[in-house]
């Protein structure tokens, strides 16, 4: 398996998008487009990988050798959309995992990131507990 172009970190979600190649350029593309079509959400790059924010942070993207990650924040509350999120982390993080040959149910993704939002928005920032 070829390692990822990407060398430094990136400035910006363009620039870490397109240093990507192959099956992850292919994932990371679809659901950031996705991601994007929800308003209310700033983009920007966090902790080395794509984060979404509102009040506080939301969802991210993050593609690793041979995953990539589709993370949010409030993702604990989200499981009856997405029963594969992975709970794990701080916060009430839980994660879903894409593969080289995965597929994205683009209705479950926008239902996804529609409820985040809305916790979001209703919850503020997650980071913020207490």
């Amino acid at each position: 398996m070829p390692p990822m172009k990407r060398v430094a970190p990136a400035v910006d979600a363009d620039a870490y998008v397109a240093a990507l190649d192959g099956w992850r350029y292919d994932i990371v593309a679809r659901l950031r487009a996705l991601v994007r079509a929800t308003p209310g959400l700033d983009e920007g790059i966090r902790w080395g990988h794509i984060v979404y924010r509102a009040n506080g942070p939301v969802l991210l993207i993050r593609a690793e050798e041979a995953r990539v990650l589709f993370g949010f924040w409030r993702g604990k509350r989200l499981r009856a959309i997405e029963p594969r999120l992975k709970p794990g982390g701080k916060y009430e993080l839980a994660t879903a995992t894409f593969v080289e040959g995965s597929a994205i149910d683009d209705d479950v993704v926008r239902a996804l990131v529609a409820e985040a939002v809305r916790l979001d928005a209703e919850l503020g920032d997650p980071t913020r507990i207490g």
